[in-house]
């Protein structure tokens, strides 16, 4: 379609339109899947018109197929049927307009949606969207709750009115979306974003009656189920009754059988709650009391001891002892004194009659030269020598004698 223009040689609108429609008749048929969001039929008019929207995109093509191809499958797909066309795009040049020309169309049976469901868990599975330890705890009490639901519905006032019954204080911030249909999956999705973006919701509730297969596919879309993976907020999902399980049942935090069920998991009952207060408080008071009561009736023995009766007891008979003890002592430490007074006795005469001053009183001398040195040996002394001689009562100076007869006999 490349074709050389400028703002001096510009291309007329028809042409441009021819263009796009040259092209887009070179495009093969394609097979094309949808949900049935509009059906035009007019009286006499032997063209259908087909409104095909994506349920997870806010995309719809418009696809028209003469009244024999639709006549074919009028019982069975009505308004909002998934739907499976085999169709060749079309431009209508004269209003600029793309659509398809369908040659078959061909309803979405219930068993292939759930063949297609299971292989989307299984996916989601394996990249660990259903994990466990994923799941986070729910808040023990919600200031705000945050409710996705359909307006006016049932689900949306049993939510309300049993929580409200549970804890009249309790807050909720709905958002009213589309829960079935084409447009449910972009509603739902922008209403759970939006309520994770509020920084005072603590819990979002996700919630829907019972309906058909068709009806809770929405709540199956991997757009949908991966919006609420990425939730930093609880989420819990309430979706139909107990034997529907939509793939988001699998990725919430929480799975509720019911709308009821949800409100009762979500909001602590304020009458059960009371109960358990009393409970825990008559708990603390009976322990209290126990405790106290042994405390008392272990004071009542230890006073009871005969040393808290009569303290000075223990004293008396403390110092009946000490007095034992010290006699005992004295007697002992007395005994080693007379027996080290007799040896010091003892000792002391034997030192007398030993020492040197007992031998002169027994009538000895003892001769020193004149340098005080003790006369031992008779060739020590020359003769004519002057000695000193001490005895017991003093001492006095003699002259050694010379003669023949000094010697040792001497």
């Amino acid at each position: 379609m490349a074709v050389n223009t400028s703002p001096e040689t510009p291309l007329p609108v028809g042409q441009v339109s021819r263009l796009i429609g040259g092209w887009i008749d070179r495009l093969g048929a394609v097979w094309v899947e949808g949900q049935v969001t509009q059906i035009s039929r007019r009286p006499g008019a032997g063209v259908v018109f087909l409104t095909l929207r994506d349920p997870s995109h806010d995309v719809s093509l418009s696809v028209t197929c003469y009244r024999t191809v639709f006549d074919r499958v009028a019982d069975v797909v009505p308004q909002g049927a998934r739907v499976v066309v085999y169709a060749k795009p079309e431009w209508y040049a004269p209003r600029g307009q793309l659509s398809l020309r369908a040659a078959e169309i061909r309803p979405v049976g219930v068993g292939e949606l759930l063949a297609r469901l299971e292989q989307l868990k299984k996916t989601l599975g394996a990249e660990g969207l259903f994990d466990a330890d994923r799941k986070r705890p729910l808040p023990f009490l919600p200031q705000l709750i945050g409710l996705v639901c359909g307006r006016a519905s049932a689900a949306e006032r049993d939510v309300l009115e049993n929580a409200r019954h549970r804890w009249p204080a309790v807050r909720f911030e709905v958002r009213n979306v589309p829960v079935q249909g084409a447009y449910a999956v972009p509603g739902v999705v922008e209403a759970v974003q939006e309520l994770d973006a509020h920084p005072e919701v603590d819990v979002i509730i996700v919630a829907r009656g019972g309906g058909s297969v068709e009806d809770l596919l929405p709540f199956s879309d991997e757009q949908l189920v991966r919006a609420v993976a990425a939730c930093r907020t609880p989420v819990v999902s309430a979706i139909g009754h107990e034997p529907d399980t939509p793939l988001l049942d699998l990725v919430a935090d929480l799975r509720a059988s019911t709308p009821t069920d949800a409100a009762k998991r979500v909001v602590p009952d304020v009458g059960e709650e009371l109960a358990r207060v009393r409970q825990l408080r008559d708990r603390a008071l009976r322990c209290v009391t126990a405790h106290l009561d042994r405390e008392e009736r272990g004071l009542a023995a230890a006073c009871a001891r005969p040393c808290m009766e009569q303290p000075h007891r223990m004293v008396e008979e403390r110092e009946t002892k000490v007095a034992e003890l010290t006699a005992r002592a004295r007697r002992t430490l007395g005994h080693l004194l007379d027996r080290a007074e007799s040896e010091l006795t003892h000792t002391h005469a034997r030192v007398v009659g030993l020492s040197p001053a007992a031998t002169l009183r027994r009538g000895y001398a003892v001769l020193q030269q004149a340098d005080g040195h003790v006369v031992r040996d008779p060739g020590e002394v020359a003769p004519g020598e002057r000695l000193r001689a001490r005895v017991a009562e003093g001492e006095f100076a003699v002259r050694a004698d010379g003669g023949p007869d000094v010697g040792p006999s001497s």
